[in-house]
């Protein structure tokens, strides 16, 4: 079963400011119904993230330590999350920024601050065109 098939349950959730990560936890969690590992870091993300098996990775950009691409890089090299769709969030959504993203290998990008109530569908339509 390709990942577009599979219905879109797991999420991994990385993001070190706190506020944000409860609000988004909400609205993955309470209204979209998503089950959610969320870090604080990319080295907790490192950590917990191939034992949680998720569908999908949520990454913020600018975090300090490792920041957003350098997670992504570090998780893309662990074999149980290797094929794991990643979006990023972020404020720097310059068109020369999300398209560095993309470059990476993240599916998408969704713009800081984000619609809390919109959050989840967001992720749907983004999960509905992968491979696309």
């Amino acid at each position: 079963m390709s990942k577009r098939e599979a219905v879109l349950q797991k999420i991994l959730y990385v993001e070190d400011e706190e506020d944000i990560r409860a609000v988004a936890e909400l609205a993955l969690e309470s209204v979209g119904g998503f089950t959610l590992k969320s870090c604080a870091s990319g080295q907790q993300a490192l950590r917990e993230g191939p034992d949680f098996s998720p569908d999908l990775i949520l990454l913020d950009v600018m975090m300090p330590g490792m920041d957003g691409p350098s997670t992504f890089e570090a998780l893309m090299s662990i074999p149980a999350l290797a094929d794991t769709p990643v979006i990023f969030m972020t404020a720097k959504v310059q068109s020369d920024e999300v398209a560095y993203y993309k470059k990476l290998g993240a599916v998408d990008v969704i713009p800081k601050p984000f619609d809390p109530m919109g959050l989840a569908d967001q992720i749907r339509g983004i999960w509905a065109n992968i491979g696309d």
